[in-house]
């Protein structure tokens, strides 16, 4: 049965076809409602696409239990309460590759940017003024490009900025394999002074939050620069600007930040803005035509195999599971809390019933147990769910099909 969906800020138009030709109804709305909004349009919903403006709250999850999954069109799911999301059986998907190389070549094309004062030399040649000079311009091969973060982003980013001739080292928490000629570096520190450029590529944790402050500002290497299209909370905004107007940094590319405007008719402010050398974008990391076709694509085919067939694969707070398709049988899913001998209660419901289990699987995390079972009868199923949800560990149960 087909499910409807909820679509929000303007997601790609390809999300809305895909998850349609799959038999689902689909809304998309060109905003990000508001709290009270969000939870009165949720009633008539199964499902929610978002992007990074639509706040899920566990306020608003409270009045929305009822959701199936959510599905952020975006890399980041900080907008969403995703322990709150668990708890009520709702699998959340984003897409963790799609805008991958749209970021890159921006961070590629701000690099250059920032060595040759283009944002300056622009502003002044629109206002009439013919500022040819070569001082403070520089070329960037053979400078050092220092990246935080050898995720999907950091590491297309290394591979696009050796192919230019920048000297490429990295940290990340995590050990990482270097590709190409890139360096790994032991700490952070040794990475701001080391490198002429730094550029940011971490998810937003409560370890990056202000993670770039006015002590590793002054760490960073005088006249080198910095840029960040990760997430707004990692820089102190107001340190940088102190740094900038101190001509310790040279310049700096800014993408995202701690605070921004709800939508494109809201005025954005920022203590960076009029300062030299300083590159703002309005959060347009991912935002290319082919990224957005892609991140469509990308989270919509998560939900319909969610959907249609139970698979979590990629879901950022649920057990990744996903069990192949069988012809003339029924499946249901079931998400319980993960204690010993609900699988043994299931299949025992299951058992009295006479029914086959033509396949079953399950997976588990800390908190909880992700269960897709096929039945070799189509008459019982329902009846057969409504056993096992109401088992006193068992979460959510759905008839699939």
């Amino acid at each position: 049965m087909g499910k409807r969906i909820l679509l929000t800020e303007s997601i790609n138009a390809i999300a809305k076809s895909e998850l349609e030709a799959k038999g689902h109804t689909v809304e998309l709305i060109n905003y990000s409602p508001d709290k009270d909004e969000l939870i009165e349009k949720l009633k008539n919903f199964d499902v929610i696409g978002i992007r990074s403006k639509t706040k899920i709250t566990a306020e608003v999850l409270k009045e929305a239990s009822h959701l199936h999954a959510i599905g952020c069109f975006c890399i980041g799911t900080n907008q969403v309460d995703l322990e709150s999301a668990q708890e009520f059986g709702i699998p959340v998907f984003n897409a963790p590759h799609s805008n991958t190389r749209s970021v890159a070549e921006l961070v590629i094309a701000e690099i250059v940017a920032l060595a040759r004062g283009l944002g300056d030399k622009n502003t002044n040649a629109h206002k009439g003024q013919w500022d040819k000079s070569a001082v403070g311009s520089v070329e960037v091969r053979g400078k050092k490009l220092g990246i935080v973060g050898y995720g999907h982003i950091g590491s297309q980013v290394s591979v696009l900025a050796e192919g230019m001739g920048l000297d490429v080292y990295f940290f990340d928490e995590a050990k990482k394999l270097p590709l190409g000629n890139a360096t790994p570096l032991s700490s952070l520190k040794e990475l701001l002074s080391t490198c002429d450029f730094v550029t940011l590529h971490v998810p937003e944790l409560p370890s990056t939050k202000d993670m770039i402050t006015a002590k590793e500002l002054s760490q960073m290497k005088k006249g080198s620069y910095l840029i960040n299209a990760s997430r707004g909370t990692v820089v102190v905004i107001n340190d940088l600007a102190a740094a900038i107007k101190e001509e310790h940094i040279a310049g700096a590319a800014v993408d995202v930040f701690p605070t921004e405007p709800a939508s494109n008719k809201d005025e954005f402010q920022s203590p960076l803005q009029g300062l030299k050398n300083v590159i703002l974008t309005p959060h347009i990391g991912g935002s290319t035509e082919e990224a957005q076709i892609s991140i469509g694509q990308e989270v919509s085919d998560s939900l319909n195999k969610f959907l249609n067939y139970g698979s979590t694969a990629g879901a950022v707070n649920f057990p990744n599971l996903e069990m192949s398709y069988r012809n003339n049988y029924s499946r249901l899913t079931n998400v319980h809390l993960n204690e010993p001998g609900m699988l043994g209660q299931i299949n025992n419901i299951i058992s009295k019933a006479g029914v086959n289990i033509g396949g079953q699987s399950l997976s588990t995390d800390e908190k909880i147990g992700y269960l897709i079972i096929d039945i070799d009868s189509k008459k019982d199923v329902q009846n057969l769910a409504d056993e096992i949800k109401v088992l006193q560990k068992s979460v959510i149960t759905r008839v699939l099909y």
